[in-house]
């Protein structure tokens, strides 16, 4: 009998603003038969505004996985930020 634990990143979803979605699903298996599934998610932004700065800075994606680096180093361009800062400044003043 063998239990296993397998982590992997199962769904990624791109917003309007360059938020990045991800799904996350911890897959436990015993002798390769599916045991149990549980999903968690996280949100990766463009960007992230400093208040004891007051400076916007790129969002570090090294400890990402690697599709979702890609997705976000394609997706966030210099538009996508300056939006994304116009729409958090207009809603977070």
């Amino acid at each position: 009998m063998s239990l296993t634990k397998e982590i992997k990143v199962d769904k990624i979803e791109v917003l309007e603003l360059g938020n990045v979605q991800v799904r996350t699903a911890t897959v436990i298996k015993e002798d390769d038969v599916e045991l149990s599934r549980s999903y968690s998610r996280h949100v990766v932004n463009p960007c992230w505004y400093n208040k004891s700065d007051s400076t916007w800075n790129d969002t570090d994606i090294s400890g990402e996985d690697a599709e979702v680096q890609a997705i976000c180093n394609a997706k966030w361009t210099d538009a996508v930020k300056t939006a994304y800062k116009t729409w958090h400044d207009a809603n977070n003043g």
